[in-house]
């Protein structure tokens, strides 16, 4: 699989990453990093917990990472997940999360396949 496969298939923005990070190894790097980041599932836990304040920071922190990655279909539902913590409503919140871990967990997938090509 190549780096721009792996951003179609997860509904990423591949020229936008591009014209940022110039070089495909640099993606790479960053990709393996994405896998690291625990934010989501802080997110998660804080959603089960029904912490709005510690949810919202969690969230707000996987939609700038995705943003930055140019994860385009995982940032829509991480914003829609931060701006429904924002106004303080965890249910609403919670009618996104299953979007949201829907396109986490194909972007995780992908991501593997693609870094265990290479």
């Amino acid at each position: 699989m190549t780096i721009k496969e792996c951003y179609e298939i997860i509904g990423g923005d591949y020229d936008d990453i591009m014209s940022r990070l110039i070089k495909e190894e640099r993606i790479v790097r960053f990709l393996g990093m994405f896998l690291n980041e625990g934010c989501y599932n802080d997110l998660v836990k804080a959603i089960e917990d029904e912490n709005v304040d510690e949810a919202f920071c969690a969230a707000h922190t996987l939609k700038g990472v995705c943003n930055n990655m140019s994860f385009t279909a995982l940032s829509k539902s991480s914003v829609d997940v931060t701006e429904a913590l924002r106004a303080k409503d965890i249910n609403l919140a919670k009618t996104f999360m299953p979007k949201l871990i829907e396109e986490y967990d194909l972007t995780v997938k992908t991501i593997n396949e693609l870094l265990g090509d290479k």
